[in-house]
Formats: structure tokens, C-alpha cells, sequence
């Protein structure tokens, strides 16, 4: 029997993709090959902001599902594709729809900030929602006469308060990746790596004690620490985030090196993904994302608020 081998299928993949009219659209954190296949490689909020622009018919978003759900309510009248629909979040399914009400029954006049790792339900209770790129600015311009409620992630939440001054009421949530990367892998790498710049990722656990540590940290999102390694002067730098950002790194800053503080920091979820599921979403439709219109229309608005900014 015959064994396909990865470059037949990358390109049985392209030729399908051609035919439909296709896009495919790649975390960052997602395996190296899924990102060399993809059109676009990207953080949440560039993703969503291709998702919301792309002339494609159908669109294989190769991330977890609130990402392709975020892509079906940007397109209601596209074949929205995730090639595993078990692809989920830890993140996200800290918080429900019902814990947001229960927010807004309680506090009337508040505003509600959704981190976009969030359910559709979640975002249709929402003012408007975030990435780790723009939560800073969004806050920032928010009427702070009135309560904020600032969901899911904890960590993010907290960077956003000590960056803003704002006082919000967040909800305890956390990705178990970023929640994972603590203090002491950090502190080993940066001793072992004097010269090396530090990035990291705002949903880490040790947001304030690495600022201690590192107070030239460099607290960035995914897409962030692309721009900033391509613009430095540096060629060393100790990455605090999911690993598979690293390729990514690799491939946007060639000759220079990234050092994941925890090289087993992976995401299984986004892993889940694999070219021989893009192939096989492609070519039967696996798996289509729908969502209740009467939901998705007022997701839309907190969705189209957090893509105009920044």
C-alpha cells in the first residue's frame, strides 16, 4: 500500500484549496508544518481581522474553536471549516454565558470585556471584546464612571490594570499553558542567557514577579513579539509563551535565536490540528461551524469593536 507522503499531501492540499476558493487561516501556536501550509499565520485579532476581509468562499481556520466560531460570525454567508471541532479551550470553558448574566443582573449599568478566547454565547453578552494586543487600548477608552467586568483570563486582566491604572472586576480564569510558566523556569533561562531580551506573553501566571525580575520585560502578544524580534537589534531572546510560536519566530526572524522558558509549554488543543485534517476539511467539508444567528448578531457588535482598534 501506498503511503502519502507530506509533500503530496501539502500539495493535493494547495490544489484543493485553489479549487474552492479556500483560505486557510494559522495560530501561531499551531504545529509547524499546519503554519507552512496556511495563507496566513497569525495572533488572534490579525486572524480575526483577515476573517472579517477575505474574499475566500471558504475559510479552514486552523486554531481552537472559539477562533472559527469568531470566523463564522464574521461570515455568515462563507463555509467556515475547523478540522477538529474537539479543538477547544481552557481558557474559555472557564466561563459561561449564565456567569455573565449573573455579572450584568447584578450590575446593570457595567460594561462587560471580553477576552476573545470566549464562547459566541459569552461574546453576545459582551460590550466589546479583546486580544492580548489590543486589551490595553481598549480598556483605556472606556467610561470608568461605570463598573467593568473584565473576563476571562486573570492574568491578562491584571496587566491590563496595571497598565491602565483602571480597576475592573475580573473573573478567575487561565489558560492551563500560560498558567503553567512560572517564576523558576524563567529565572534559570534569563540566568543562563544574560544578554537574551524577554518576551512574554500576558496570560503567564508571573506577570508581576518577572516584571520584578526583568523590569525591561517585554509583556507581548504573539503577533507583538513577531514585530518587536524582527525590529530589534538583538539576536537573542527568552520566549515565555506556548512553544509553537517559536517556528513562527524562526521563520519571521531568521538568524536570530528564541529560547522557550518551558519547552513542554504545548497546548494540546491547538495540536490537535494536523495537515492530514486540513487535507480531509477541505475535501469533505469537516467540520462546519455554525452558529445561532440570533447569537452571532450580537456577538458581531463586541467583535467589530475589539477589530477597529489598534
Amino acid at each position: 500500500m501506498m503511503t502519502i507522503t507530506s509533500v503530496d499531501l501539502i500539495e493535493q492540499i494547495q490544489e484543493v484549496k485553489r479549487q474552492r476558493n479556500a483560505v486557510i487561516l494559522a495560530h501561531s501556536y499551531q504545529r509547524p508544518e499546519v503554519q507552512d501550509v496556511a495563507d496566513f499565520v497569525g495572533d488572534s485579532l490579525g486572524l480575526s481581522r483577515l476573517a472579517a476581509s477575505t474574499p475566500a468562499d471558504v475559510i479552514v481556520f486552523a486554531g481552537v474553536y472559539f477562533m472559527a466560531e469568531t470566523a463564522a460570525i464574521l461570515n455568515p454567508n462563507k463555509t467556515v471549516l475547523i478540522p477538529d471541532p474537539d479543538a477547544g479551550c481552557s481558557l474559555s470553558d472557564t466561563i459561561s454565558a449564565k456567569d455573565v448574566q449573573l455579572w450584568r443582573d447584578e450590575n446593570p449599568d457595567g460594561q462587560v470585556v471580553a477576552y476573545v478566547n470566549t464562547s459566541a454565547e459569552v461574546k453576545a453578552l459582551s460590550d466589546v471584546c479583546v486580544t492580548s494586543a489590543n486589551a490595553v487600548e481598549v480598556v483605556a477608552q472606556l467610561d470608568t464612571s461605570r463598573p467593568i467586568f473584565f473576563l476571562p483570563d486573570m492574568f491578562l486582566g491584571a496587566h491590563v490594570e496595571r497598565q491602565t491604572g483602571i480597576k475592573m472586576h475580573i473573573w478567575m480564569g487561565e489558560c492551563h499553558v500560560h498558567a503553567g510558566i512560572g517564576t523558576k523556569e524563567i529565572e534559570e533561562t534569563l540566568i543562563a542567557h544574560p544578554n537574551a531580551e524577554f518576551m512574554i506573553h500576558p496570560e503567564c501566571s508571573c506577570g508581576s514577579s518577572c516584571l520584578y525580575l526583568k523590569p525591561d520585560a517585554k509583556m507581548l502578544s504573539t503577533e507583538g513579539m513577531v514585530r518587536y524580534a524582527q525590529g530589534s537589534q538583538r539576536n537573542e531572546f527568552v520566549i515565555a509563551t506556548e512553544v509553537g510560536i517559536v517556528h513562527r519566530l524562526n521563520a519571521m526572524a531568521p538568524g536570530k535565536k528564541f529560547l522557550p522558558v518551558k519547552e513542554d509549554a504545548i497546548c494540546e488543543y491547538m495540536k490537535m490540528i494536523t495537515l492530514e485534517k486540513v487535507y480531509d476539511s477541505l475535501v469533505e467539508d469537516r467540520y462546519v461551524v455554525k452558529v445561532d444567528p440570533e447569537i452571532a448578531k450580537k456577538a458581531k457588535k463586541a467583535i467589530d469593536a475589539m477589530i477597529k482598534v489598534g
